[in-house]
């Protein structure tokens, strides 16, 4: 939303709450054209007339005059927060010559960062020239259609560790980058997303399945943020990550740790409750919160209300399902 339409809003809503004040005296029928309307609306960017990423989960509401200047002001810097649509930025500052056995290859550094964010908000991922070639080959399969102008860096029969094409390459590839994330059903298929993050998921699952805990939650927190931002259209796709991050605190003997990714997995999870994760969560939950000191007696009785509804079913616990994610 750009300045002229910030101060349209506010113009907007200062007359709503002008509005508000003077028919709480006066009677509904004397002047139903005067009801106050608070609809605040994204505005969609004009030169990319596509709709934004999030769902437009309050696109419209209709205060009345009940309502306080005091909770029209929270509801307007709510409504900035879910307009401002969040964009990836990508850089390949740097390259390395890796030298494994009989191979040899250049690894890109990727830098992926929010627009308007400081440095904690960058995500940093390594990938080689043939897992770019795995991406665009998986992507022309299933959008040829949109990949039909993008043009990929073909490789050379020689040269291919000079300076002169690794330079070239990263131009090419930081275009590359930004050209699939401008189109989105690219940007928000599983092929996209996997190449930004899987070979880290699965180096985390592999050092959880090997009680490597420690190591596995150092690469899941810097994972999470970056595929939580790449999916936010789909929240419940990050709860995997959010129930491993739990099981590593758990198992580090960090129940506060494991309780607020609980929370949070939980909170993704209030209007799924069939999916594979929530009954597992919820038991683990009631555990944490038992140890913690917490209010156990809601979560115990999500828990019977589930079993009322469903068939006996055997259930796996939150660490059988999280060691089975990304089992090659």
């Amino acid at each position: 939303m750009d300045q002229d339409s910030h101060c349209t809003a506010e113009r907007e809503l200062l007359e709503a709450v002008s509005r508000i004040t003077v028919s709480s005296t006066t009677s509904p029928s004397d002047e139903p054209e005067n009801q106050p309307k608070a609809e605040i609306s994204c505005q969609v960017r004009k030169e990319n007339p596509e709709k934004d990423d999030t769902q437009d989960s309050s696109a419209t509401v209709s205060p009345n005059s009940s309502m306080t200047t005091k909770e029209l002001q929270e509801y307007w810097r709510n409504e900035k927060r879910q307009c401002k649509q969040i964009k990836l930025l990508f850089e390949i500052p740097s390259t390395r010559i890796v030298e494994h056995h009989f191979s040899k290859y250049v690894m890109y550094k990727i830098i992926i960062l929010q627009t308007g964010s400081f440095d904690s908000n960058k995500s940093v991922i390594e990938r080689r020239y043939s897992d770019f070639e795995r991406l665009h080959r998986n992507l022309l399969e299933e959008f040829s259609e949109e990949m039909e102008d993008v043009t990929f860096p073909k490789k050379t029969l020689t040269g291919n560790f000079t300076e002169e094409i690794i330079n070239e390459r990263k131009l090419a590839f930081k275009d590359y980058l930004r050209l699939l994330y401008s189109m989105k059903y690219i940007r928000r298929s599983k092929k996209f997303i996997d190449f930004l993050t899987r070979p880290e998921l699965q180096e985390a699952y592999g050092c959880l399945r090997g009680g490597q805990y420690t190591k596995a939650l150092e690469i899941l927190l810097e994972v999470v943020g970056l595929q939580e931002r790449l999916t936010r259209g789909n929240p419940v796709a990050i709860v995997p990550t959010l129930c491993a991050i739990v099981v590593c605190h758990k198992d580090l003997e960090n129940p506060a740790g494991a309780f607020e990714y609980g929370e949070k997995a939980l909170s993704r999870l209030r209007v799924h409750p069939s999916h594979r994760y929530y009954i597992p969560l919820l038991e683990t939950m009631i555990s944490l919160a038992y140890e913690l000191g917490k209010d156990f007696l809601s979560l115990q009785e999500k828990v019977e209300e589930w079993k009322t509804k469903k068939d006996p079913i055997r259930v796996f616990s939150l660490k059988e399902l999280t060691v089975r994610e990304y089992v090659q």
